[in-house]
C-alpha cells in the first residue's frame, strides 16, 4: 500500500468514527452522508487489507489495527492543521519542497507539471497564503510555505509510522529507526544499544546519520530523523524539541603519547599557562565542549588561547594530535582504543564541575512506535551500565 493512495477526508472520518463510536456522528463531522462515510471506510479498509472497526448494535468498536492507526491519523491531522488540505496537495508541496523545482517534483512523483502547479495554487488559495515564489529559473518556498511543508513532513511521518505498525501487526516487519549521532554517542553508547536492540528485532532497519548538532538538528525537526543522540544543550533554544539525559561525561585534556606536557605533573586543574602555550583543536563556537573549554580559562582570569583548527570530527582530531603537539578536550570513551594503543595520552582531568550531559533529543510532538520506544529503553539501559 502507498500513502498517496489514501484520502485525507476519509482518514478524518475514520478518526471521528473512533472518537464517537458512531457512523452517523462521524458523517456529520466531515460533512458526508452516512452512505458516503460507509463507502469511505470500506475503501480505506480495502487499501489497508484489514478491518478497522467491528460493527455492533451499540456502535463501532475499533480493532487492534485501528488502535494503532487512529492515533497516527489524529497526530497527522494536527500537523496538517486545515480541513482544506487534500492528499494530492500535500504530496505536491512536499515534492516541490524536496526537489526545489516543478520539473524535479514531476520526476519524483510522476505527476505532470501542470497538475503540480494547480495543486500548489489551490493549496495557496485554500490556506490564504503564498507558498512558493519563482525567482529567475528557480522556485523557492516562502517563509509560510516552509512552515506548512514542515507540518506536512511531520504528518507524513505519522501516517507512514501507522502503516508500518499495521504491517508489523500482520507479521511483515518494515519499521525503521533513523538516528542522528553526534560524535560522543558513536563511541560506546549508541553502538551497544543498537547491537542490544537488534538481538530482539533483527528485521527492524536502523539508519545512523553522523554529524554535528548543527548538521542534524533541522533534519530532526523536519522528521527526517527520529531522534538525535549526543551532548545536550542548556538551555534548549528550540521550543519544538525535548531532551532526556542519559549520563554525565567528564572530558579530559588529550595530547599525543610522548607530548611534552605528559611528563609534567600539572595537578587536577592543570597549569593553564602551560596549556595555553600549545595550539588547540576544538569544535566550533556554541558546542558544549567549546563553551566548557572557554569557561576553563575565563574562570582563571585568562583569555583562551587561539583555536588553530575547528573540528568536531574525532578522526580528524586524532590524526592532528598524533602528528603534532596540539591539545584538545575529549571524552575517554571517544579515544579508548587510541589510549590503549598508546597513540594518545590524557594530560589532565578537568574539575568535576566541567561536565556535560549526554542524552537524547526528540521532537516534542514525537510519538515513538513500539520498536522506537524499545530502542530508547535500550539506550537508557546501556547508559546506566545494565
Amino acid at each position: 500500500m502507498k500513502l498517496w493512495d489514501f484520502n485525507l477526508r476519509h482518514l478524518r472520518a475514520i478518526a471521528l468514527i473512533a472518537e464517537f463510536g458512531s457512523m452517523s456522528r462521524a458523517a456529520q463531522g466531515v460533512n458526508l452522508t452516512q452512505p458516503a462515510i460507509t463507502q469511505a471506510l470500506a475503501r480505506t479498509e480495502a487499501i489497508l487489507g484489514t478491518t478497522l472497526f467491528e460493527r455492533r448494535h451499540d456502535g463501532m468498536v475499533p480493532t487492534p489495527a485501528a488502535d494503532l492507526l487512529v492515533p497516527r491519523i489524529v497526530a497527522a491531522l494536527e500537523h496538517i492543521g486545515s480541513h482544506r488540505v487534500t492528499m494530492a496537495r500535500l504530496r505536491a508541496l512536499l515534492a516541490l519542497a524536496d526537489a526545489g523545482s516543478y520539473q524535479g517534483a514531476s520526476l519524483e512523483t510522476g505527476l505532470s507539471i501542470p497538475s503540480l502547479h494547480r495543486a500548489i495554487k489551490d493549496l495557496s488559495v485554500s490556506l490564504r497564503r503564498p507558498l512558493a515564489v519563482r525567482r529567475s529559473n528557480a522556485v523557492f518556498l516562502t517563509d509560510g510555505g516552509m512552515i506548512v511543508a514542515r507540518g506536512f513532513r511531520l504528518a507524513r511521518i505519522e501516517l507512514e509510522a501507522g502503516l508500518a505498525e499495521l504491517e508489523a501487526l500482520r507479521g511483515n516487519e518494515v519499521r525503521r529507526i533513523v538516528i542522528g549521532a553526534m560524535p560522543l554517542s558513536r563511541a560506546r553508547v549508541l553502538p551497544a544499544a543498537v547491537a542490544r536492540f537488534l538481538q530482539r528485532h533483527p528485521l527492524v532497519r536502523i539508519a545512523i546519520a553522523e554529524g554535528s548538532r548543527a548538521e542534524l538538528v533541522e533534519p530532526l525537526r523536519n522528521g527526517t530523523l527520529d531522534l538525535m543522540v549526543g551532548a545536550l544543550r542548556q538551555p534548549l533554544l528550540e521550543g519544538d524539541l525535548e531532551q532526556q539525559a542519559l549520563f554525565a561525561d567528564e572530558p579530559v585534556i588529550v595530547a599525543r603519547a610522548g607530548h611534552p606536557l605528559c611528563a609534567k605533573a600539572l595537578g587536577r586543574a592543570g597549569d593553564l599557562a602551560e596549556l595555553a602555550r600549545y595550539a588547540w583543536v576544538m569544535p566550533g563556537p556554541g558546542a558544549p565542549l567549546r563553551d566548557m573549554w572557554v569557561a576553563m580559562f575565563e574562570e582563571a582570569g585568562m583569555d583562551p588561547p587561539p583555536v588553530r583548527v575547528e573540528s568536531g570530527s574525532v578522526m580528524t582530531i586524532r590524526q592532528l594530535l598524533i602528528a603534532s603537539d596540539f591539545l584538545t578536550l575529549l571524552s575517554r570513551d571517544q579515544i579508548a582504543v587510541e589510549l590503549q594503543a598508546d597513540w594518545l595520552a590524557v594530560v589532565d582531568d578537568l574539575p568535576a564541575r566541567f561536565r556535560r550531559e549526554i542524552g537524547v533529543t526528540t521532537r516534542a510532538s514525537w510519538r515513538p512506535t513500539s520498536v522506537q520506544a524499545e530502542f530508547l529503553a535500550d539506550l537508557r539501559a546501556v547508559a546506566a551500565g545494565e
